[in-house]
């Protein structure tokens, strides 16, 4: 069987952020409540030309500069802050990147979980036609009320994905355990800017679903749980990742070893929630933040999307995977970020939505790529190099 994967992984978020330190001295709390409480230090800010589109271009600029698009076939974008209701939103950013004519384009919803369906669908083209490349996008913006529980777990952020035949960073694993059930744990009707979720509930049927998912990936001939070095989780806040694993461990009746999570939620604490991203800026965290040589490691990975379904599955590091990392790119994305006040972080949050359906945006980004209008509900990108 032809081995499918990744054979690049990038990441990109906004340049600004509001520290949590600075949320928490606003609401009058011990800032202990978020670093140790829920684990966040960070949340990455967009700004008014900032979205989904503009951050999935940049994280997915310097893998086509690198390995360039031909044999790029498929664009497949996960999302669940999508920016309408019909066109694609990998569309946009299908021209931005100048992307094969020549290629199909869709976008896939289901909570935080979609990205993992769109990469699965992607190595199984790939096993069917090993010449060509599919292009994986997950990129959103956790926003949630103001003065909210979920407040703290806000942020942006997006990451691409090259799945090819015979991959040179993650060989994806054949067998994967699923799960889904109809639960009102988090959902957002169309007439709605930020969710509704009750987040307690949230958490447990999030470990019911992992457990679940092991089960079916251990009766579907899965590896055992020793057999991994690391593992990654959906993060919707970085303590939820050690929950997880605690979780995982005691079911296995194997000893709780921190260390093999902690390393894929460095990223997670600075840049916040990433929705579908989430999971995979754990797997870019993990290869990029573990000093020892991860090669030929299983990595294991828990893909959850409210509503719910969720999935497990295996990766196995690739030889020579070093080399195909974007690490001191994304190290100088998150050292060159700037923090804001608590009133800039209030007009940042209510850049949206327009009355009237058309707007200039100020020019705010510092990447290669924004939103520069909305004209008629027409959304302008364009690429400021060109």
């Amino acid at each position: 069987m032809t081995a499918t994967g990744l054979s690049a992984i990038s990441f990109h978020t906004p340049h600004r952020y509001i520290g949590l330190d600075t949320l928490a001295e606003h609401h009058g709390i011990d800032p202990d409540k978020f670093s140790k409480g829920i684990g966040q230090e960070k949340i990455a800010l967009p700004g008014h030309d900032e979205d989904i589109v503009t951050m999935a271009a940049e994280a997915a600029k310097p893998i086509i500069d690198r390995y360039g698009s031909d044999g790029i076939d498929t664009v497949l974008f996960a999302t669940e802050t999508g920016i309408d209701q019909s066109k694609a939103a990998g569309i946009y950013m299908h021209r931005l990147l100048g992307l094969p004519a020549n290629c199909r384009n869709v976008e896939f919803k289901q909570a935080c979980y979609s990205a993992t369906a769109a990469l699965q669908m992607a190595c199984s083209y790939v096993a069917r036609k090993p010449d060509r490349k599919v292009l994986v996008i997950a990129s959103d913006v956790a926003r949630y009320d103001l003065d909210s529980s979920g407040e703290a777990t806000q942020g942006a952020g997006a990451v691409a994905m090259l799945v090819t035949a015979n991959p040179t960073v993650l060989e994806i694993g054949a067998n994967s355990g699923v799960f889904t059930e109809d639960i009102m744990d988090f959902w957002r009707p169309n007439d709605r800017r930020t969710p509704l979720f009750d987040g307690k509930y949230s958490t447990l049927r999030y470990l019911n679903a992992m457990i679940e998912a092991w089960k079916d990936y251990s009766e579907n001939g899965g590896h055992s749980y020793d057999a991994f070095s690391h593992f990654c989780y959906h993060l919707p806040f970085s303590r939820m990742g050690e929950k997880a694993h605690r979780h995982l461990a005691k079911a296995n009746k194997a000893p709780i070893e921190m260390d093999k999570a902690l390393t894929g939620m460095a990223y997670n604490r600075v840049i916040g929630n990433s929705y579908t991203a989430s999971i995979y800026l754990a797997v870019l965290s993990t290869l990029e933040n573990t000093y020892a040589d991860l090669t030929g490691q299983l990595l294991g990975l828990f893909s959850y999307g409210s509503g719910a379904t969720g999935e497990f599955f295996d990766a196995k590091v690739v030889e020579g995977y070093q080399d195909h990392l974007f690490t001191a790119r994304h190290a100088n994305i998150l050292n060159e970020r700037i923090a804001v006040s608590y009133d800039d972080y209030v007009s940042l949050w209510n850049a949206y939505p327009l009355d009237d359906g058309s707007a200039t945006m100020p020019e705010e980004a510092r990447g290669r790529y924004r939103l520069a209008s909305i004209d008629e509900n027409k959304r302008i990108y364009i690429d400021q190099h060109a």
